[in-house]
């Protein structure tokens, strides 16, 4: 039997405008101590490709890159049993109470960094106020990323469907 394990709090800000979310952990973020601590994950070059920018590598850096572009991060899963990062193996989760950090924020839509974190987020809140967006995960181990449809539903929900500009004023 697998021990309990808590990911993350919310990273959010008072004006971030959309919540990106991914299921638990891995085993890399969870000793590093922050979220897609994995090098070999393709979130943060991604994310920070789209406006033009190096991808942030310390801790610091990426909670000013987040707050600069409005971007609040967490995870469906805040705690559950899982064996090492496998989210196959994610039992007895603790869904995210979204639906208060929504109400206390100016999230207007909800990314979903991979299938299993949609599919636990729709499990547990059917309907929320805003959007909710499948995207590919940014996973090395998902061969059918595609970082065209994160830059468009960056360019759709961040922009307001306009180009965002380099630095966010």
């Amino acid at each position: 039997m697998n021990a309990r394990v808590t990911g993350f709090g919310p990273v959010v800000f008072p004006d971030s405008r959309v919540l990106i979310m991914g299921s638990f952990p891995s085993v890399a973020s969870r000793a590093e101590g922050f979220y897609y601590g994995n090098p070999r994950n393709r979130f943060w070059h991604t994310v920070s490709g789209f406006f033009g920018e190096a991808a942030p590598v310390s801790i610091e850096d990426k909670t000013a890159f987040l707050r600069r572009r409005a971007i609040a991060l967490w995870d469906t899963v805040v705690s559950c049993e899982i064996a090492g990062s496998a989210d196959a193996s994610i039992r007895y989760a603790e869904i995210a109470d979204v639906p208060a950090l929504l109400r206390q924020s100016a999230v207007r839509a909800v990314l979903c960094n991979g299938k299993t974190a949609y599919t636990l987020l729709r499990g547990r809140y059917a309907a929320l106020p805003v959007p909710v967006v499948l995207l590919p995960s940014t996973s090395s181990a998902n061969p059918r990323f595609c970082a065209g449809a994160w830059h468009e539903a960056l360019r759709l929900y961040l922009c307001e469907g306009e180009p965002c500009s380099v630095t966010k004023g």
